[in-house]
């Protein structure tokens, strides 16, 4: 990539663009499995007066550009005949609407996901059309929810009916996607990199250099801070793998252990990607990303914060009021690492604003009550300003059976992303804007 890719957006790019004088709105789907305690979630009350719930308050600072959603659902994720395997229907529809087939076979079938149709047109301005992000292992294969497809329960991108995207779990490679010089993918070639100690930001920097002196001091200031960023990023990406290499010293583990570059902890995983997520953003690499927190049916324990329950398991509490206040606590946990990503978008500047200004980043699951399995009155989050087209800071509630499908017709359309329909979208919502 040359270094014109991964520099952010400066003052002094604006009159070299004609389409620079609109804002550039970067769209984000993050995805949480398993469901939620929804009465620890859902606001007692609709409209701007509401109270940040117990679920919810981790993000509270972040009110004026927060926009609760209730009354959503995806009905193709019901069972619709099929019998069992709610999980797999649940991460299938979550972007597509599209009720997936039934097989544990090679002949899958759901829909184009939302992040792809956008990326198919929003993403040609871009060095990469889209990038797919997760945090747990989904080398699984067959089936794995009761007659359904692993391909179903494993990512949220399908690019068309029969491809599944798989997500990238490792930073490193991450990393180096954004920055590398994309000649080779070679692993021998990459080891003699790492052993030369070569900064992938080298080839930026020599470039970026030359570019400061004929820079204001306002991109001088910008442009720091975004390779201040980038190197921060990198080392913490360094360290991991120090400490991966050193416990495969120390221990002889299996082929089937993380691989190089992912951090030791949830937390720690979760806020590198989030930061990737930014720098992708904020020098326009990309401007769609989807991020599974876990895959659905996803077995994670966090005793970090004194829940040592396997998650999935823990989503079946049957009403044990112990076993959902600690899957609450994983709720909210949960919300509590988006908070750190929504701080960076906030932090980040951005032409006249900040990148969470111009971003549109859509939080939730496609199940509600995890107990119940339900697809219906889903829990989602829509925040940022959208570059002015969302006013936030309220709690919507739509009508019983509005398709969540509607929801994303409404972003594409503000983007001018105008496909026929999503899936089983009847149209678009209402009152994103204020009532």
């Amino acid at each position: 990539m040359g270094t014109a890719v991964a520099l952010p957006l400066l003052d002094s790019m604006v009159p070299a663009f004609a389409a620079a004088s609109a804002p550039i709105t970067r769209v984000a789907f993050v995805y949480t499995a398993n469901g939620i305690i929804m009465r620890d979630w859902t606001p007692a009350v609709e409209g701007a007066g509401f109270e940040y719930s117990k679920t919810l308050k981790p993000i509270e600072s972040f009110r004026d550009r927060t926009l609760v959603l209730s009354g959503l659902e995806q009905h193709n994720g019901e069972s619709l005949g099929d019998g069992a395997g709610d999980h797999a229907r649940a991460g299938a529809t979550w972007l597509t609407g599209v009720h997936p087939k039934k097989t544990q076979g090679a002949d899958i079938e759901n829909g184009i996901s939302t992040d792809q149709i956008l990326a198919r047109e929003y993403g040609k301005g871009t060095p990469l059309p889209s990038l797919e992000l997760g945090l747990e292992d989904v080398r699984l294969v067959g089936g794995c929810d009761s007659g359904y497809s692993c391909a179903y329960s494993n990512t949220l991108a399908w690019s068309s009916p029969t491809t599944p995207l798989p997500y990238e779990t490792n930073p490193r490679a991450v990393f180096e996607r954004l920055f590398g010089d994309g000649e080779t993918t070679d692993p021998a070639a990459r080891a003699m990199r790492y052993r030369e100690n070569r900064s992938l930001l080298d080839f930026v920097l020599a470039d970026a250099g030359k570019l400061n002196a004929s820079l204001g001091a306002s991109d001088r200031r910008k442009m720091s801070d975004y390779l201040d960023s980038v190197r921060e990023v990198e080392r913490r990406i360094q360290k991991a793998e120090e400490q991966n290499a050193l416990s495969a010293e120390k221990v002889a583990l299996p082929a089937v252990d993380r691989p190089d570059g992912i951090p030791p902890t949830f937390e720690e995983h979760i806020q590198l990607m989030y930061d990737l997520m930014t720098i992708a953003f904020q020098a326009d690499l990309t401007r769609v990303i989807t991020l599974m927190y876990s895959r659905e049916g996803g077995n994670r324990t966090y005793r970090s914060i004194g829940v040592p329950d396997a998650h999935h398991g823990l989503s079946h509490h049957m009403n044990d009021p112990a076993k959902m206040a600690r899957l609450q606590l994983i709720d909210m946990h949960h919300v509590e690492m988006l908070g750190h990503f929504l701080g960076k978008l906030r932090d980040a500047k951005d032409g006249d604003g900040t990148l969470l200004d111009h971003s549109m980043v859509v939080y939730g699951s496609s199940l509600s009550d995890s107990n119940r399995h339900l697809h219906d009155n889903l829990p989602i989050l829509l925040m940022g300003g959208g570059s002015g087209k969302f006013k936030g800071g309220r709690h919507v509630r739509y009508p019983k059976g509005t398709p969540m499908t509607n929801l994303l017709m409404t972003m594409l359309d503000g983007v001018g992303v105008r496909p026929e329909k999503i899936g089983d979208s009847t149209g678009k919502v209402e009152h994103l804007s204020g009532v």
